[in-house]
C-alpha cells in the first residue's frame, strides 16, 4: 500500500497558492461578462460620433440610420474642445456612444482559420495579435469581422488592430460628456466588398462601480469554495492515513486466509486447483485485444468484437480483408481463423467489411 509522503501537504498548499493567484484574472474577466450582459439589457440613447478627415467628429443621434448630422466635436489630448451646444450636451448623458474611428489608424491583417474555429474565435485571435501586430494582447485595442467562408472547409476573418493608448484619450473624453458606455469602432472592407464595422474596444462607464461590486461577490464565492476545497483535502489526508492502515490489516488477514485454504484438506485444494485451471485455462479478453491491436494494419477498423469460450468473432471494415486471415494465424494466440460470413462493401464504407472468426489459444500453460 502506498502511504501518503510528508511533502504531499506541501504540494496541496502549492495548488491553492496557484489557483488564487489565477482567481484575479478569472474574476475580472467574468465579473466584466456580467456588467456587460447586464448593460445590454438596459436601453440607452444611441449616439454615434464619426470621425472625418480632417479629425473632426460628427456627431449623430439614433445610430447610423440618422439622415442628419446633429453637430462636429473635435477632441485633443485627450479632451474635448470647446463647449459643446446645450442640446448636445443634454443628447450625450447616459447615451451609448459609439466612436468610429478612421481605418487609417488601425492594422487590418486577415486571419484564415479551419471553419470549427467560428467557436473560439476571441481565444485564437487574441494569441495571434502579438504575431499579426506590432503590439501585445494587453498594449493593442483589437477586433475582427464576421468570418467569411475561404472554400475548403476554412474561412477568413479580417483582424483589426491599434495601440490601446491611442484609443484611451478619445474613451475618456467622451466619457468626460457623460456618456454610459462608449463603443469604438471601424468600418473595413470584407473580402467581397462590402462594407463592415469592427468593434475594437467597449468600456462602461456606468458599470465601474457594478464590477467593483461583482468582482467582491465572486472573490467571496472563491475564498468560500477554497476553504471548502482546503477542509476536503485535509480531511482526505487524515482520513486516508486511518483507511490506508485498514486496508494493511485486512490485506494481511486476506493473506493469512489464503494460506489456511492452500494447507486445508484435499477438498480445499481441489477446489483451489479447480479454480486456477480454469483461470490459465479461461481466454483473456484483454490479451486478446492487445494481440489484435498489434497486428491489425492501420487501415483496419475494428466495429465488433465477440468472445465466446475459446471462439473470437471480429467484424469491422478494411482495404484488404483476405490479408487479415494469414495474420491473425501468423500470431500464436489464434488458429483456424476463417470468414463466417460473406465480405461485403458499402458505398459509404471506405473499404471491406469482414466478419472473420478464429479459435482463441491458452495464454498460459495449465499446472498439473
Amino acid at each position: 500500500m502506498v502511504r501518503p509522503e510528508r511533502n504531499e501537504i506541501f504540494h496541496v498548499m502549492k495548488f491553492l497558492h496557484q489557483f488564487l493567484d489565477g482567481c484575479s484574472r478569472w474574476i475580472t474577466c467574468v465579473a466584466t461578462t456580467i456588467v456587460a450582459m447586464r448593460a445590454r439589457f438596459t436601453s440607452s440613447r444611441p449616439v454615434e460620433l464619426v470621425e472625418e478627415s480632417d479629425g473632426d467628429f460628427a456627431l449623430r443621434i439614433g445610430g447610423k440610420d440618422a439622415a442628419a448630422e446633429a453637430g462636429r466635436i473635435r477632441i485633443a489630448d485627450g479632451k474635448v474642445v470647446g463647449a459643446l451646444p446645450a442640446a448636445l450636451a443634454a443628447r450625450l448623458k447616459a447615451s451609448r456612444a459609439e466612436l468610429v474611428l478612421q481605418p487609417a489608424r488601425f492594422v487590418f491583417r486577415p486571419l484564415e482559420l479551419p471553419r470549427r474555429a467560428a467557436e473560439f474565435l476571441d481565444g485564437i485571435v487574441r494569441s495571434q495579435v502579438d504575431r499579426l501586430t506590432p503590439w501585445s494582447a494587453g498594449e493593442a485595442a483589437f477586433g475582427w469581422s464576421p468570418p467569411t467562408d475561404a472554400g475548403n472547409d476554412r474561412i477568413v476573418v479580417t483582424v483589426a488592430a491599434t495601440a490601446r493608448a491611442l484609443v484611451t484619450p478619445l474613451v475618456e473624453a467622451v466619457a468626460g460628456l457623460g456618456a454610459d458606455q462608449i463603443v469604438v469602432s471601424t468600418p473595413a472592407q470584407s473580402p467581397e466588398g462590402a462594407a463592415a464595422t469592427i468593434k475594437v474596444f467597449e468600456h462602461t462607464v456606468r458599470g465601474a462601480l457594478e464590477l467593483r461590486r461583482v468582482r467582491h461577490a465572486l472573490a467571496a464565492v472563491l475564498i468560500v469554495a477554497g476553504l471548502l476545497a482546503g477542509a476536503a483535502v485535509t480531511a482526505q489526508v487524515v482520513v486516508g492515513s486511518d483507511l490506508d492502515a485498514r486496508q494493511d490489516a485486512a490485506a494481511r488477514q486476506i493473506a493469512t486466509r489464503r494460506m489456511a485454504m492452500r494447507a486445508g484438506d484435499a477438498i480445499g485444494d481441489t477446489a483451489l486447483a479447480a479454480l486456477e485451471r480454469r483461470k490459465h485455462e479461461t481466454p483473456s479478453s484483454v490479451i486478446v485485444l492487445e494481440v489484435l491491436s498489434q497486428i491489425l494494419p492501420d487501415h483496419t477498423y475494428v466495429t465488433e468484437l465477440r468472445i465466446n469460450g475459446d471462439k473470437m468473432q471480429v467484424v469491422g471494415v478494411t482495404r484488404d480483408a483476405p490479408s487479415l486471415i494469414r495474420l491473425i494465424e501468423q500470431t500464436s494466440h489464434f488458429t483456424h481463423a476463417t470468414f463466417f460470413a460473406p465480405t461485403t462493401r458499402s458505398p459509404t464504407d471506405p473499404g471491406e467489411r469482414f466478419h472473420i472468426e478464429a479459435r482463441i489459444e491458452p495464454v498460459f500453460t495449465p499446472r498439473t
